[in-house]
């Protein structure tokens, strides 16, 4: 036991890797991906869409391993995958009652067909298995450019759409009755989700990409219900798995998705505290 928490836990050499280029590229990564992730998370929390997010990723697996077998960037077919089910799910499950049977759907064809191709791909085990918990090494510079345009492109857009896409969030009856595009902003919403969780799945893995989307919102929705100081709130925390999840992996090797889940959930435990002590000091 004390063996596995010293290889868990093993800080010698982390100041050496910190210095090697591809680190360098993943942290940037890392530090890109929770900007995005943060800002994200408390509107993917306040619409409901956790499981989407899990379905959305699965779909960015599928894309990811096809890429694989075919010789591209795997970067870029996450995303194909991902923006597929991100209209699929935009499309097809704006009622509430039909959402979850379409995300289960897609998310059952999109996992066992993801299986199937890297069952077919003949190439290293480690490329298959980072598909799932994630790698630092996947962060090459094409897909820290690609990272990067992304991280403008959902920025930028949710600037323009951000005030009525939260109304729509927080209350989609009187949003719709009061002239706001639902079925433009439900798609669209699902695309940046999706481009979102795509590029989370070569840096921390399809099976864990809810710990960067999902925690953090879900976390600053126990201590504050204020818009923005939600966002900033879910964007360090985000910061703080992913960057912290990097560079506690670097040493042990180990894949970077447990350490960022961990991070995430140790966050969460900590808002979470935070909020009911809050509570009973009002009721007090």
């Amino acid at each position: 036991m004390t063996a596995i928490i010293e290889r868990l836990f093993t800080f010698a050499g982390t100041g050496e890797l910190l210095a090697l280029p591809f680190v360098r590229s993943a942290l940037i990564a890392a530090a890109l991906l929770g900007l995005v992730a943060g800002v994200l998370a408390p509107l993917v929390v306040a619409r409901g869409m956790a499981f989407a997010v899990h379905g959305t990723a699965e779909l960015a697996f599928t894309g990811g391993a096809a890429a694989l077998l075919l010789g591209i960037g795997v970067g870029f077919g996450a995303v194909g995958g991902a923006v597929v089910a991100g209209l699929v799910f935009g499309l097809l499950g704006l009622r509430q009652r039909e959402r979850d049977s379409v995300i289960g759907v897609v998310l059952a064809f999109g996992l066992g067909v993801g299986v199937l191709l890297l069952a077919l791909h003949e190439g290293r085990a480690s490329n298959k298995f980072g598909l799932l918990t994630g790698s630092i090494v996947s962060v090459d510079t094409t897909n820290l450019w690609l990272l990067g345009l992304v991280t403008v492109l959902v920025l930028g857009t949710l600037a323009v759409v951000y005030r009525p896409l939260l109304f729509a969030s927080a209350d989609p009856e009187v949003a719709a009755a009061r002239g706001v595009p639902i079925r433009l902003l439900s798609p669209l919403f699902a695309v940046l989700v999706a481009l979102t969780t795509a590029l989370a799945v070569p840096v921390v893995g399809a099976i864990l990409v809810l710990s960067v989307t999902v925690i953090p919102g879900a976390a600053v929705a126990r201590v504050t219900a204020a818009p923005v100081l939600a966002t900033v709130l879910s964007v360090v925390i985000a910061e703080i798995a992913l960057v912290g999840g990097t560079v506690l992996s670097l040493a042990p090797g180990l894949p970077i998705s447990g350490y960022v889940a961990t991070l995430a959930f140790l966050c969460y435990l900590v808002c979470r505290a935070i909020g009911r002590a809050r509570g009973q000091t009002r009721a007090a």
